[in-house]
């Protein structure tokens, strides 16, 4: 509790406010919900400044106009190229200069919800969409809308934290800001709200349902007050498929889900090269732009995340093979993009390179006599959403996408049978998303958003009891006797002359018949080479138990030095208690508790 007697009156009453407010946000839901509202506001007025800065770098360098776009241009001149290995300069000086004075790589939404307890820095989230917007803005093959989430959540994060909310209401506040962004770029409020849960939460919790819609709703409301235009998929659904139909859409998600693995493991593997050649850090963004500039001057479908280039191909009905091409220029652009260290996303170029995909396997099947004739159209919305669930994941966020966008529930339905598809195969046989595969580069066992941050917290150092019973190796077993008599203790943990472990005595064994009294208790130690070190989270700790058949070990330092002591039974009833502490987060039981 503050203390706020020295204030006076007049001064005190804002912090009793925001003390009630606090108490208010722990025990109501609805008081979430409003806060949840104020995020999304937020959130969808961050998006719309972030989309005008990039979209008004573009204008300046490129000469476009207000409603035209960088990737439906004729053509791109040599000398407007040139803008891309300038741009990515700058961007590399930028970046060297913060990596000099910062430690520890910029955390993201995900990242923050599985890790962190949905914790995001101002600093690194401004960095973070910084970078976004410069890299989209000089034209690189990125999308915005990794920097839309990451200042709705850092957002939700910022509220989040003033107010002092629980960990569980955090996640859900991130997770609200960042879905409230992307629903709002799209105009789009349930594919928002979807985002939320697939991605940033990571479940489907009945206590978010209601905190998420707000926020949704309210920002894309607040982009549409504040003049913004969302990002417009109009494509004109044919009928809808039949059994057939859905046969072939299901071999769509299949192709997809392929595509998407090849995609991830490009990026990755031109990320290493790079990281591995003798190019400066500062100076890979600058040599990735020149290699963009060459891609640009062949297409400029290659620029940007490719709004109007997937408008454009739809409208005028390309033929196989340049449908093809621009498949190739896209996806090389996307991975050089990517790969030299330009910041950004692969949201909205998946959908694009999926809307080519599947225009091209609709125009395939054509080719093929005993195949049903697809229609381009639905092939391409299909496509857009298989290809997209595969990198980015959310099979729902992304079906409901192309319902939002057409208001056809039987092509929707068609999206979700190969985003469904596309979605199982790629969990089976690579089991991340494009998120998750960096972080999993970067060293980090994370698969979605799914709050393993508790598991972590819980340390071998937080669990021990420090107050373990210790004595010398050497101490002959009648003096051991003695000191520790039947009863006294369970364990004594022996230490040798360095007064480092050398193992655990259980004192029962002590008292064994037919012993020499004048033996060092040395001769009974147990587990002497076999100990917990301070940093093992509870997941780390309970394989050691089950691996090692141990009731209790000990946890000792770098220099094996004896921290504490800690039992098995202690441990599976600490992670019984979170396990029900999460689970009552889950279904919201747990502020009813508090309320109660």
């Amino acid at each position: 509790m503050i203390d706020v007697s020295f204030l006076s009156p007049p001064r005190r009453w804002p912090l009793r406010v925001m003390g009630a407010v606090r108490r208010r946000l722990r025990t109501s839901e609805l008081w979430l919900i409003m806060l949840s509202v104020a995020v999304g506001a937020a959130a969808g007025l961050l998006a719309v400044f972030q989309s005008r800065v990039a979209h008004g770098l573009q204008s300046l360098l490129y000469h476009i106009g207000d409603a035209d776009h960088l990737s439906a241009v004729a053509r791109i001149s040599p000398l407007r190229a040139l803008w891309l290995p300038v741009g990515g300069l700058a961007l590399g000086v930028f970046s060297w200069f913060v990596s000099r004075r910062r430690a520890g790589g910029l955390v993201d939404v995900v990242e923050a919800n599985a890790l962190y307890g949905g914790v995001l820095g101002l600093a690194d989230s401004a960095i973070v969409c910084i970078q976004t917007m410069l890299s989209n803005g000089v034209g690189a093959s990125v999308g915005l809308e990794a920097a839309y989430a990451q200042a709705g959540g850092a957002a939700a994060s910022f509220a989040g934290g003033r107010l002092k909310v629980r960990r569980h209401d955090m996640r859900i506040l991130v997770g609200a800001g960042a879905g409230a962004a992307i629903g709002a770029a799209f105009g789009a409020p349930l594919t928002g709200a979807f985002y939320a849960f697939e991605i940033v939460i990571g479940s489907y919790t009945p206590s978010a349902i209601a905190p998420v819609a707000a926020a949704c709703l309210t920002a894309v409301l607040a982009a549409k007050g504040a003049g913004g235009l969302p990002y417009s998929i109009e494509i004109k659904t044919q009928k809808a498929p039949d059994i057939v139909g859905y046969a072939l859409y299901s071999g769509l998600g299949l192709i997809s889900a392929l595509v998407g693995v090849a995609i991830m493991r490009l990026v990755a593997g031109v990320e290493r090269l790079v990281r591995r050649s003798p190019i400066p850090q500062a100076l890979r963004p600058m040599i990735g732009g020149f290699l963009l500039a060459g891609l640009a001057i062949v297409s400029p479908q290659t620029l940007s995340a490719g709004h109007g280039a997937l408008h454009l191909d739809l409208a005028v009905g390309m033929p196989l093979a340049i449908l093809a091409l621009v498949l190739l220029l896209k996806t090389t652009a996307s991975v050089v993009s990517l790969g030299f260290g330009f910041r950004g996303g692969l949201f909205f170029a998946s959908l694009f390179l999926g809307s080519l995909l599947g225009q091209i396997y609709a125009g395939l099947a054509d080719l093929t006599p005993l195949a049903e004739k697809l229609s381009p159209e639905n092939a391409a919305l299909v496509g857009m959403g298989a290809l997209a669930v595969s990198i980015v994941g959310g099979p729902l966020t992304m079906s409901f996408l192309v319902l939002e966008t057409t208001g056809d529930f039987g092509i929707a339905a068609a999206a979700l049978c190969a985003a469904l598809i596309a979605s199982t195969v790629v969990r089976e046989r690579f089991g991340y998303s494009f998120s998750t595969w960096r972080l999993h580069l970067r060293g980090e066992t994370i698969r979605s958003a799914r709050d393993i941050g508790w598991m972590r917290s819980l340390t071998a150092e937080r669990m021990m009891r420090p107050d373990a019973q210790s004595v010398a190796a050497a101490t002959r077993i009648e003096a051991f006797r003695q000191r520790f008599p039947l009863g006294s203790t369970s364990r004594v943990i022996l230490l040798d002359e360095e007064a480092r472990y050398a193992g655990m005595l259980v004192t029962a064994d002590a008292f064994a018949e037919g012993l020499d009294p004048q033996a060092a208790v040395a001769t009974l130690a147990k587990n002497a080479g076999l100990a917990l070190s301070p940093d093992m989270n509870i997941g780390a700790v309970m394989h050691i138990f089950e691996e090692s058949n141990a009731d209790e070990l000990a946890v000792v330092d770098a220099e094996r030095h004896v921290l504490g002591l800690l039992a098995e039974s202690y441990v599976a009833r600490r992670y019984a208690h979170e396990l029900e502490r999460q689970q009552l987060d889950l279904y919201g039981e747990r502020a009813e508790a508090e309320k109660a």
